[in-house]
């Protein structure tokens, strides 16, 4: 990042807003960029040309729609536009589950004032040292060979039943070494293995390319954007699930993905399959690896990969695995050794769904948490905190979790090997307690409890929404009003 450095400023930093959010910046003029000051204005003398007032981006109080303007240190001020008859008639309903989102978010989490957002980050640092120090990023290594037996072992049953003709058997097998080589490509991707970015990135891509069938690029793609716009419908594409699944009112009305670069359009199949998400979550997770094929296989045939740069020949490396995947995969043992099209497409789905824990973990984690904005302010660790929740389980079920039951843990720190995860939780718990952020922790069962009951008010509030456009367009808005 050291290559992009434009200058330095004097004391703490305080967020833009962002371009995408409507904010506005004077135009570079290199003559009037002496000062400091000069390196870091936005542009607040005019609002012409931006952005509308959002629902889903800006803080929104009681009288007007607002837009978070930049802020000097310790003030919280911002600028108003006057809602417009058309944003009420579209937004009335959703402003105001906003505002009440907005409202208990900051009931429940320290104020977004610069003195408590600068105390949370400085102790945050200084987490951040103490981890270091008790050298929790280092990779122990002993727990990998460990993993490595685990995984023989269950690769060696899957052939051993392959080749004695239990087909089932042998594809639950398979199932169990793809669910867990999973967390190892986890942890390859944020570089935790080795912390050499091509060293973890090769062993990423055997894991996930050759012997899963699924890109290690496109993962990383989506999940680097995942870490950073947490639980943001617009940007975070780890929660973009239309029509299948949506885990807020937001999207409610189309949306456009700031990652895919498209609508998210709220049409005739997302009106339906949304008011039944609640009762379809565990079927569709139960396919998602099939929609993981599709979209790795969109990735690399789309150009998505880095073109230039280190990463530049990561996608061949990619191809070459895919082409191995499917040879051994499709052509050996679907076509070749298994009998009839019966047994092949027992083997396809049992090896899919038996991964299925998985996608129920990771969106676990997210699903029943906040999505509400609370503007550039917040600070990182409050705002992971409050966007992620942990899972408690007994030490001895680890293994089945693979350190995605501490995903608050790990978007804190990202790449701190996941063998320590659970060591960090006590340092965790302490800030958590000296900063006053709660810590979502639950069961696994009370978890996916959460999940669904989020799934359901969801689904609940568009119900209502219909039922009362209905009521309206029968006996008219003003049928009972004199």
């Amino acid at each position: 990042m050291l290559s992009f450095q434009i200058g330095r400023i004097q004391g703490s930093w305080v967020n833009f807003l962002p371009v995408i959010q409507g904010g506005k910046f004077r135009p570079y003029e290199e003559e009037n960029c002496s000062s400091e000051e000069d390196l870091t204005s936005q542009d607040n003398s005019s609002q012409d040309g931006s952005l509308p007032p959002s629902p889903i981006f800006d803080a929104i109080d009681s009288q007007s729609v607002t837009r978070r303007r930049r802020t000097s240190p310790g003030t919280d001020s911002s600028t108003s536009t006057p809602p417009t008859e058309d944003s009420h008639s579209k937004f009335g309903f959703l402003d105001a589950r906003t505002r009440n989102e907005i409202a208990l978010d900051r009931s429940k989490y320290p104020p977004l004032d610069f003195a408590c957002q600068e105390n949370i980050k400085q102790k945050y640092r200084a987490l951040n040292q103490r981890m270091l120090d008790e050298g929790l990023f280092d990779c122990n290594y002993w727990a990998y060979f460990i993993e490595c037996c685990r995984y023989s072992l269950f690769a060696t049953l899957f052939y051993v039943f392959l080749r004695m003709g239990w087909w089932g058997t042998s594809a639950f097998w398979l199932g169990c070494v793809w669910h867990q080589l999973v967390f190892t490509a986890h942890d390859a991707g944020h570089m935790g293995i080795t912390h050499n970015f091509h060293f973890d990135t090769v062993i990423g891509i055997i894991i996930a390319d050759f012997i899963g069938g699924l890109s290690l690029g496109w993962w990383k793609r989506s999940h680097n954007v995942h870490h950073i716009v947490t639980n943001e419908p617009e940007h975070d594409p780890d929660i973009q699930h239309i029509p299948f699944f949506g885990i807020s009112h937001r999207f409610f009305n189309s949306m456009r993905s700031t990652y895919y670069d498209r609508e998210m359009t709220f049409d005739v199949p997302s009106q339906f399959l949304l008011k039944v998400q609640n009762y379809t979550y565990y079927p569709i997770m139960m396919l998602a690896r099939f929609n993981l094929t599709r979209l790795s296989w969109e990735y690399l045939l789309k150009g998505q990969a880095p073109k230039k740069g280190p990463a530049w020949w990561h996608v061949y490396l990619e191809l070459v695995g895919q082409v191995v995947f499917w040879y051994w995969y499709g052509y050996l043992v679907l076509y070749k050794t298994l009998p009839d099209w019966s047994s092949r497409v027992l083997f396809l789905l049992v090896s899919h769904v038996i991964p299925s824990p998985l996608h129920v973990q990771i969106t676990l984690s997210h699903f029943a948490m906040s999505t509400a904005d609370l503007g550039v302010h917040e600070s990182f660790p409050q705002k992971m905190l409050r966007t992620t929740m942990d899972v408690d389980c007994a030490p001895w079920l680890d293994f089945f979790h693979g350190g995605l039951q501490f995903q608050a843990i790990h978007h804190l720190y990202p790449r701190m090997p996941r063998h320590n995860l659970r060591q960090a939780q006590k340092y965790i718990l302490e800030f958590c307690r000296e900063t006053e952020i709660p810590y979502a922790i639950f069961t696994f069962y009370d978890g996916n409890k959460e999940v669904i009951s989020r799934l359901g008010d969801v689904a609940k509030q568009l119900r209502i929404m219909e039922e009362c456009r209905k009521s309206i367009a029968e006996e008219g808005v003003f049928s009972h009003h004199h």
